[in-house]
Parts: C-alpha cells; structure tokens; sequence
C-alpha cells in the first residue's frame, strides 16, 4: 500500500516535470506565446519579424531574427533620433539667423534716428546761436554801443507814421507779422502769407490756395491781398496803436535782409536792365534827364527808349541815389530804400531773422518755429541769381569816393544785421 502510493506520487511529479518541459521547448520554438497581451508597439523582447527561408532552423532563425530585429531597430531609433534634431537644429539656427539680423537691423534703424535726431539737436542748437547772434547785433546797433547814428534810430514805435508802416503784413490766424523787403525773396514770402491767410481763391478749385507755389507771382503784390499795420487805422481808428502794441507783443515777427549792395544790384539789373515802364517813365526819365546828358526830348516809353540803346546806368543810378535832391523829393522807393526804413528793427523785436544767403536752411527752420511746416513747404522756385562776387564788376567804373559816400548811406544796415564792410569795394 505504501509502495503504491510512492508511485503514484512518483508518476504525478513525473508527469508534471514532462509538462514543464514541453512548455518551455514549445515557447522556445514559437509554439506557445507566455505574453499574449503584451502590446507589440512597447515589446523589445519580441519584435514581430518573418523568416524567409522556412528550411532554415529554429536556431538560425532566432539568431537572424535577434541580428535583424535588434541591430536595425537601434538604427531606425538612431535614425529617428538623428534627423529631427539636424532637422530642428538647421531650423532653429535659421531662426537664430533671422533674429540676429533683424536685432542688426532694427540696431542699425535705431542708429540712424539717433544720428539724425543727433544733426537735428546739433542743426537747432546752430540756428539757435546764428538768430540770438543776428539779434545781439540789432541791439548792439540800436542801443548806440557802436556810435552810430541814423534818422529814426530813437524814436519810439508810437512815433513813426502811418504810412512807413506799410511793409508789416499781418496774420491774425497764425499770429505772424512779417516785414518784406523788396529782391529779398519777398515774392515767395508774400505767397506763403497768402496761403496762411487764405486772402486768395483759387480760379481752378474756388477755394483758397494751399500751395505757395501755384499762387500767381504777379498777384501777391497786390496790396489788398495784404492786411498792414498802416491800414489798422481805417479798421480800427483810434485803437489801432494799441491792437499793434498787442500784435507786436504776442506774435512772432520775422524779416529777411540781404547783403546791402548786392541788394542794390539786383533792384538796378529788375528795375533798369529791362524795359519796365512804371520805373522808366518815375525813376529813368530822371536820371537820364540829370545826368545822362541826353539832348532833345527822351523816348515816352521805356520799349522806345530801349530800343533806341537809351537807358540809365549803374552809375547815373548810384549818382541818383546820392543826390541830395532825391531825398527832398521823396522817401527812397522801396526797392533800395533802407531796411532800417522799412522795418524799424529798433523799434520791433523781430524773434527771426533771416537772410538770403541761407534763404534754404532759414526758410525750413522758420516754418518749423511758426509752426506752420506741416501746411505748407517754402517755394523752390528760381532764386535771384545776383552774388556777392559781381559787386567788384559792378563797382568797377564807380569813383571811389562816390562808394565811400554809398557805404555811409547803407551803413545801418550793414551794421545792423551783421554783414562785413564791403572793403574789395571800397579800397579797389
């Protein structure tokens, strides 16, 4: 009974030995899988792969499989790897490129509006000490630091008449008073007072002109355009001195000048060098008559004169102006009357003053201190050609003593706005 019972427990341990070793060599061989559920995506240990040659062994299969399946995949991950990260470096450098050059870029934009803001600081500050320079002369002038005298220089604003007010044009709107002074640009300074005045209408548009340049040059001499300190009296009678004292006080006032004997140039070469009947007829008649020595009876008009090779020189021109009888006869006109006679910078504290040397430069910094840049821009048109370097050829066959004489009569305002002594001229 007891050996019966050994076999039989001998028998089941033996059969259970079989069974596990069936199990494992069928595992082995493929036959029988322990992982069914495990998920092929995540498995390293067996990777789905297909022999090719069914005649080959388990063996040889399991080793071509392990050599197949574990070397490629480790390729593939290397791969995989690899090639985003090149992919992604090269885009990323890319990306580092585009950023540096627009940091390089926007630096360099940055650079430039500084250096521009820098020449403009740098322009302004220049302006700046150029107009207190102009302005320190007039005071120098009018206060007598230099000795110097000439008619008017004292006299209050109150006191000087109506009629010698007549070249300090008015804009209520923008607050601007301008002195013009005849061949100083006033042509095109004229038209930027029309403009801001809106005094003209436009034939074309019906509206007023916006543009100095397309308001007719030949129209803005017309002194009805013009509002005046010598018309305040017909508008406002006895108040009219003291709205002027107010203007003058709160507005921004500005002239321009130019070189006094160049000045007198350019008004003989407008006003003599070519037929002009209204100054043949007042001005060349006369002095051609006082010192031309032309006998018999002048041509009645300027086109006749011309024609028949009569016409006043620079000389008998200069001669004209010198004549004492000229001043008893009447004020200079206002072509070569003095600019101390036209604008009364003693009596006015002008806050710019311009010239026509730097008419270009000026102009910009004037518009931009009236405020006005962004209405309009400075006419560009033709500028007067007469310079500084004909005065020696235009002196030329003057005696001296009668430029000395000349020089003292346009001294004020040689002084008064800073320009050299003409000594080429004086001394030749």
């Amino acid at each position: 009974m007891g050996t019966w019972r050994g076999l039989r427990v001998a028998f089941i341990v033996g059969s259970l030995f079989m069974i596990l070793v069936i199990i494992v060599y069928w595992d082995d061989v493929r036959g029988f899988n322990l992982y069914p559920l495990q998920d092929p995506k995540h498995s390293n240990f067996y990777p789905q792969t297909t022999t090719a040659d069914p005649s080959h062994s388990p063996s040889t299969s399991r080793a071509r499989t392990t050599s197949s399946s574990v070397v490629p995949t480790t390729t593939s991950i290397s791969s995989t790897t690899r090639v985003p990260e090149d992919t992604g470096g090269t885009a990323e450098k890319e990306e580092e490129k585009d950023k540096k050059k627009g940091k390089e870029t926007q630096e360099k934009r940055k650079e430039e509006t500084r250096e521009d803001e820098e020449k403009e600081t740098s322009r302004a500050s220049v302006d700046k000490r150029e107009q207190e320079a102009r302005k320190q002369s007039i005071m120098d002038v009018c206060s007598g630091k230099d000795t110097m005298e000439f008619p008017g220089r004292t006299r209050a604003f109150e006191q000087i008449p109506n009629r010698e007010l007549d070249h300090l044009i008015v804009d209520d709107t923008h607050q601007i008073i301008y002195c013009y002074v005849p061949k100083v640009a006033c042509t095109n300074w004229k038209r930027v007072m029309v403009v801001l005045s809106q005094s003209l209408i436009s034939p074309s548009s019906g509206k007023p002109y916006t543009d100095p340049e397309a308001v007719p040059p030949d129209l803005v001499h017309n002194s009805s355009l013009h509002l005046t300190f010598a018309k305040f009296w017909r508008h406002y009678g006895s108040l009219s001195r003291h709205l002027m004292a107010l203007k003058l006080q709160h507005y921004t006032k500005f002239l321009f000048v130019r070189d006094p004997f160049v000045r007198l140039i350019s008004a003989f070469r407008n006003k003599f060098g070519r037929p002009n009947e209204d100054f043949y007829r007042q001005f060349g008649s006369v002095m051609l008559r006082r010192y031309g020595n032309v006998s018999g009876s002048l041509p009645e008009t300027a086109a006749e004169a011309f024609a028949a090779g009569i016409k006043p020189t620079f000389q008998q021109f200069i001669t004209y102006l010198l004549d004492p009888e000229t001043e008893k006869e009447s004020i200079f006109n206002e072509h070569w009357r003095q600019v101390y006679r036209l604008c009364h910078p003693c009596q006015v504290k002008y806050d710019f003053i311009g010239r026509l040397e730097t008419l270009e430069t000026d102009a910009e910094h004037l518009l931009k201190l009236l405020k006005v840049d962004h209405l309009l821009r400075f006419p560009s048109g033709a500028r007067n050609r007469t310079a500084a370097s004909w005065e020696r050829d235009w002196f030329a066959q003057i005696p001296i003593t009668m430029r000395k004489e000349l020089y003292e009569l346009y001294k004020p305002d040689f002084e008064l706005f800073g320009y050299p002594k003409p000594d080429s001229v004086l001394h030749q």
